[in-house]
């Protein structure tokens, strides 16, 4: 056997065992790889992947809404992890002959699935069971409310009630939590995961209680007294019980294994 094929043989094999170059396509499964222990693998992300620090050291190639597929190819990757969202960019990859893995991590039963199944596919079963474990840990331990009621949860905080305001609706984690502190979601009709209502149909729904989702990082101008006021004007249960309340944690809106800590907080807030 000559030397030349016996160095591409060597060169084959090592190849088989090198690590993976991983792009994540979004925020949550940027922390999810860094959970599984796969950072060092992961050579470029989307937009807003904050956590852990050392993900704000990689390369963004676009939003998590748009990435820029050139920008993708541009880092040779193995695999290119995505959500339900990023279907096209993940298709469009496939004709590169790039592996792709497609995850949904819109409910607390999603979540865990999409870990182990990202876990599968590196090695990190191990990693993974703890992660796992986590959640259903923290679902176990939840407070669970005394006297059950109807809670909204909000996304951000704003001043002027008058313009749309985005809330939890039906088969997402959010809702999922709620029924895990033992209430049930203010919001009944039958529409999509993330419902617009205009402050009349707030008033029709009239929540037990109402969370607002806020983040000072990002809306930082908003004047948050003035913005609470204008919640408390509205006729509600939850102004009239003062069943109000604002939380800024930056987890709070990313599905990825740190649900666990979302679920805690949540159900503590809940639970007051």
């Amino acid at each position: 056997m000559s030397i030349k094929i016996i160095s591409f043989i060597l060169l084959f094999i090592l190849n088989l065992h090198s690590n993976e170059r991983i792009i994540s396509l979004s925020p949550s499964i940027t922390e999810i790889l860094f959970a599984l222990g796969k950072g060092s693998e992961t050579v470029a992300t989307s937009s807003y992947s904050l956590y852990p620090k050392e993900a704000q050291k990689l390369p963004i190639i676009g939003g998590y809404e748009n990435p820029h597929l050139e920008k993708i190819l541009s880092h040779s990757p193995t695999l290119v992890v995505g959500q339900n969202f990023n279907q096209n960019t993940l298709d469009n990859l496939k004709k590169f002959y790039i592996k792709t893995l497609q995850l949904n991590l819109k409910t607390l039963s999603n979540i865990q699935e999409s870990i182990t199944i990202l876990a599968d596919e590196l090695n990190a079963t191990t990693e993974a069971k703890k992660l796992t474990n986590d959640i259903k840990n923290a679902i176990k331990n939840a407070p669970k409310s005394k006297k059950p009621h109807s809670v909204m949860i909000v996304y951000g905080l704003r001043e002027d009630l008058r313009n749309a305001t985005y809330i939890a609706g039906h088969d997402i984690f959010f809702e999922d939590i709620i029924k895990e502190c033992g209430n049930t979601n203010a919001y009944t009709a039958t529409s999509t995961a993330q419902p617009v209502l205009g402050y009349e149909n707030i008033i029709a729904i009239n929540p037990d209680q109402i969370i607002i989702l806020h983040s000072h990082a990002t809306e930082g101008n908003v004047d948050v007294q003035k913005a609470l006021h204008n919640w408390y004007s509205l006729p509600t249960n939850a102004a009239k019980n003062k069943k109000i309340s604002i939380v800024d944690e930056s987890y709070l809106h990313i599905p990825s294994h740190r649900v666990a800590l979302t679920i805690s907080r949540l159900c503590g807030e809940m639970n007051d």
